[in-house]
């Protein structure tokens, strides 16, 4: 096996945490970037969750592709599953994405599973603010993941008019 690669849509573009040799913006057919995951553990508890990131069917989703060395895959896969599937809310797939001037290629993504009982479903901007709102996690608040979210995506030039909107009724941290 050849390298491979891992697509980020939300805090893995801002902090991947592993080991890459390539990041490249791209481009995920059938899946949008959606506060649909209710955070028990990160940025949230169950008795007072918070909303993190999930890819949900339909759409299209822009984010960032980290090309991994083939000799670190089971270390770079070890350390995404310990990251991504604590709950067992997301599912992990090989899915192709399109790379602006190389075309498709194959990658690791996690999705939403819709049947988890973590799975918030659509929102409507006010709803996700209010349970973002003072929810706090053991990676800190979510708040504060919200607002780094749409710096990044800002500062690539991809625009989530849905996510800016939630920002923007989000109270500021202390």
């Amino acid at each position: 096996m050849g390298d491979f690669w891992v697509f980020g849509y939300g805090s893995l573009m801002w902090r991947p945490g592993f080991a890459h040799i390539e990041t490249q913006r791209a481009r995920l057919a059938g899946y949008h970037r959606a506060l649909c995951v209710y955070s028990w553990v990160h940025r949230g508890t169950e008795r007072r969750p918070g909303l993190v990131l999930g890819l949900d069917r339909g759409g299209s989703c822009v984010g960032l592709a980290y090309r991994v060395p083939a000799e670190l895959r089971e270390e770079v896969v070890a350390y995404l599953r310990a990251r991504e599937l604590v709950t067992n809310v997301y599912v992990e797939r090989i899915l192709p994405v399109r790379i602006p001037g190389r075309g498709i290629v194959e990658a690791l993504c996690y999705t939403v599973d819709r049947s988890h009982p973590q799975y918030a479903g659509k929102l409507d901007p006010a709803e996700a603010a209010s349970t973002v709102s003072g929810a706090v996690g053991i990676s800190g608040a979510n708040e504060d993941y919200v607002a780094s979210t749409i710096a990044h995506l800002e500062a690539l030039g991809i625009r989530d008019h849905w996510l800016e909107e939630v920002g923007r009724l989000v109270a500021p941290t202390g």
